[in-house]
């Protein structure tokens, strides 16, 4: 893989292909490299949200807005990676009734549709709810499906002339007269490196940009944050139920096909590939998602996963808790804030919002190569949707597998 390219873009999860897709489309010639599976990060080990912006409206309008906008817009572009379920607030007898009130009048002024719903008449058709439930606000959240998006979006990069690589992993980056031009990778089992010159690189490794940063001497603080995640077998569960107060563990319940992923926990930690994943964990979802839809307490747990979220601390001063760092995104210009021209970092964010954050990248980038062109992403349909054979050979190629010691011998992931 010695070659050249316009642009290198180092991260194969959502955003990093999303980027490469969207400098495609615009005419600018895009490789990404990845050093494991596509979605071997944070976009893999998610519990699968298309966020309405309801869960951040009373902490974090910003990005409450940038969710439901983007959440319309992926609606359209990428139905086929997407299950329209809806979802609901839930408040049980323990909540604070002043806090049901603030995210109803909060999503009514980020634009989201949140509407109070008659709870004997929910339960009548999703019996699965608490008979504690006390009022339910109905929310257009819905289940977005990782790995097809990422996997459309390479194969439209593929299909604009870019190149996306796994298992080829950035040792180095080329730093010359204080530019950054290109990378040294290297694939499992090689002797020696390869070598991708590009005009301009982009950082979007998520928890791990900080490393990768230090590669061309540029400090990028960010504050890791480890979620565990459930997933059990319950069929019943056909809508997403998120617990109606701040945000805390085990406030979220999602469907996935004929299961239900518990989320999620929120524990700061100092390395994204080494940290402990302990039990205690597990069973506290269990239990505190067991207060929304009770029979989740006795249902067989079928596997349990760990994601590190990306959370930018900002200045090395300024770091904050793991739940109270914005979910919104950071672009980082390494020129203009490190001297290191030719360098580009986008971090934070969250999954629903990777084509925003891809929209970012990509008009930045365009703007420093002399690029005039707009972006067709928000309109443009992924490859897949209007024909599904787009999708399926592309789907086996790049398809990971979980770890061994979180993969049953009857499971695969989704």
């Amino acid at each position: 893989m010695n070659r050249e390219t316009d642009v290198l873009v180092v991260g194969g999860g959502a955003t990093g292909v999303g980027v490469a897709r969207d400098l495609g489309l615009r005419g600018v010639e895009t490789v990404v490299v990845e050093r494991n599976g596509l979605t071997g990060g944070a976009t893999g080990n998610t519990h699968g949200v298309l966020h309405s912006g309801a869960r951040y409206a009373t902490s974090d309008p910003e990005s409450a807005r940038e969710c439901i906008a983007e959440n319309e817009v992926l609606r359209e572009v990428a139905p086929h990676c997407i299950d329209p379920t809806g979802g609901f607030f839930a408040q049980l007898p323990e909540d604070d009734d002043g806090y049901f009130e603030r995210l109803r009048n909060r999503c009514r002024d980020c634009g989201i549709v949140a509407e109070p719903v008659d709870v004997e008449s929910v339960r009548r058709d999703r019996p699965y709810l608490s008979p504690e439930t006390e009022r339910l606000l109905r929310v257009p959240d819905a289940v977005v499906h990782p790995f097809p998006l990422a996997v459309a979006n390479a194969v439209d990069v593929r299909e604009h002339g870019g190149a996306v690589h796994t298992d080829a992993e950035v040792v180095d980056l080329l730093v010359d007269g204080g530019e950054v031009t290109g990378a040294e990778i290297r694939r499992p089992g090689a002797t020696g490196t390869e070598t991708v010159r590009a005009d301009h690189v982009v950082n979007a490794t998520g928890a791990w940009a900080g490393e990768v940063g230090s590669l061309a001497d540029v400090e990028i603080p960010m504050r890791p944050s480890k979620g565990a995640m459930v997933v059990v077998d319950y069929p019943p569960v056909d809508a997403v139920v998120n617990r109606a107060r701040p945000a805390t563990d085990g406030d979220i319940v999602v469907p996935h096909d004929s299961t239900a992923v518990l989320g999620t926990t929120s524990e700061a930690v100092d390395d994204p590939d080494e940290y402990p994943k302990e039990e205690w964990e597990v069973d506290l979802l269990v239990e505190k998602a067991g207060e929304m839809v009770p029979d989740l307490q006795t249902a067989p747990v079928v596997r349990s996963y760990w994601g590190v979220r990306p959370l930018f601390g900002g200045e090395a001063s300024e770091f904050e808790a793991g739940r109270s760092v914005t979910r919104g995104y950071t672009l980082l210009d390494h020129g203009e804030r490190d001297g290191v021209s030719g360098f580009t970092t986008i971090v934070g964010g969250k999954l629903t919002t990777y084509r925003l954050m891809a929209e970012s990248v990509a008009d930045h980038v365009c703007e420093r190569l002399g690029v005039d062109a707009p972006c067709r992403t928000a309109a443009e349909p992924l490859p897949g949707r209007d024909d599904p054979d787009a999708l399926r050979s592309a789907l086996s190629e790049f398809e990971p597998l979980p770890p061994a010691e979180e993969r049953p011998s009857d499971a695969r992931r989704s």
